[in-house]
């Protein structure tokens, strides 16, 4: 995404090799030689969504999207949550994606799955999609702290109200961007704005920017801080950091990656 408005060799040599990373079954593993599908399968099909190519690919991933689902979706671990267990708070009935199969629904990856559906299907939404997209969303607002933002997962746990993270906020709140300003999303937006001024860390003045932008909030700032924190960028050892750092600086001159047209 980063290197697609910068250098069409660079560019495709990353997608090659998405391509060749894909399984059989649609889905990308976190790692190479990760054996199993994981989180990174919304990613990849976000990256994917930006070009006209790759239909197969892109198709593939989406199924494989519209099949996975956080354990919750299970009956019996939906009667656990419900009777047995009571250390957390939250809907069982409300379930997104998990970080790899078979583990429970976390924030991150089910915003990132939300935002690549919504914009595969932008022009073609079927049942399955509408679904999955509506389940996602319940998930996220169930999931919310008690005044607004995200943590990484439940907001109450063993009766104790959870402290919103930047990130999560900032990637929960791409995720709801063209659905209805509930309250929740107002108190979130409210939030992140007010945090996003004291945020030293690259990755997460990133997220921030790349957030408050499609909520039309002024990112001026907040981009001048980011382009004065990382410098030249030789000193973050982190790809995906840097990269996201890349694409907040971007904001305002491209096509925003995780935009959802409406």
């Amino acid at each position: 995404m980063a290197l697609n408005s910068e250098s069409s060799a660079a560019s495709g040599s990353g997608i090659e090799q998405l391509l060749r990373l894909q399984r059989r079954d649609g889905g990308w593993p976190a790692f190479l030689g990760d054996s199993a599908g994981s989180w990174t399968t919304a990613l990849a099909l976000c990256a994917l969504n930006e070009m006209t190519d790759f239909a197969g690919a892109r198709e593939k991933a989406f199924h494989w999207l519209i099949a996975e689902r956080g354990r919750e979706a299970h009956w019996l671990w939906r009667w656990k949550f419900k009777t047995a267990d009571r250390n957390v708070r939250f809907d069982p009935d409300k379930y997104g994606w998990p970080w790899i199969s078979g583990s429970a629904s976390w924030v991150i990856p089910t915003a990132f799955s939300v935002i690549a559906i919504k914009q595969f299907t932008v022009c073609n939404r079927s049942a399955a999609s509408e679904k999955r997209i509506h389940l996602g969303v319940e998930m996220l607002l169930d999931r919310a702290c008690v005044d607004g933002g995200w943590n990484s997962g439940n907001s109450v746990v063993y009766g104790v109200p959870l402290c919103p993270h930047v990130e999560a906020t900032a990637i929960a709140l791409l995720a709801l961007q063209d659905e209805q300003r509930t309250e929740i999303i107002q108190k979130s937006l409210s939030w992140l704005r007010q945090n996003a001024a004291s945020v030293d860390s690259v990755s997460s003045l990133a997220w921030c920017i790349l957030s408050l932008f499609v909520y039309q909030e002024p990112i001026g700032g907040l981009k001048n801080r980011l382009a004065t924190v990382i410098g030249d960028g030789r000193d973050i050892g982190n790809n995906a950091t840097l990269a996201t750092a890349i694409l907040a600086l971007k904001c305002g001159e491209m096509i925003h990656p995780f935009e959802v047209l409406r």
